[in-house]
């Protein structure tokens, strides 16, 4: 199956935030052959605000393996050869303070919000106008 823009579709994802501006995905993709691939993609926000910067790395099932093995090798190598002593869970912790801290300040700001009451409809009224293209609403911000 695929989407609109004729990408196979993701069936699995996996998200790992590393950072304020960094984030990797892990993709499973079907293709149309109902084969399984995966895509490695780094998605980091520009500087300048004006998006995002991504790269792709698709892995195909016959590199599983090899792939796997490789990254565990290399990033052993780095944590019992080139820095034994460094202190690689400190990132685990600052993450974790970062995500609870970021939930903290969500629900902070959704208790804090107005509640909004619907207004109840008018008989014999004219229907409101639409906002244009162009125009922005409350209504069509998403927090």
């Amino acid at each position: 199956m695929e989407n609109e823009k004729n990408r196979p579709e993701s069936v699995y994802t996996n998200k790992v935030r590393a950072g304020k501006r960094r984030t990797y995905f892990f993709d499973v993709r079907q293709t149309k052959g109902e084969d399984y691939f995966i895509t490695l993609t780094e998605s980091t926000k520009r500087f300048n605000g004006s998006g995002y910067e991504r790269h792709k790395i698709f892995l195909y099932k016959e590199d599983f393996n090899r792939f796997v093995d490789s990254l565990s090798d290399t990033v052993n190598y780095v944590k019992t050869e080139l820095m034994p002593d460094f202190d690689y869970e400190q990132y685990q912790k600052r993450q974790e303070e970062w995500e609870a801290s970021l939930k903290e300040n969500q629900a902070n700001a959704a208790a804090a919000a107005p509640a909004v009451v619907p207004e109840a409809p008018v008989e014999n009224s004219t229907p409101a106008e639409e906002p244009s293209a162009d125009e922005t609403t409350e209504d069509d911000i998403s927090w």
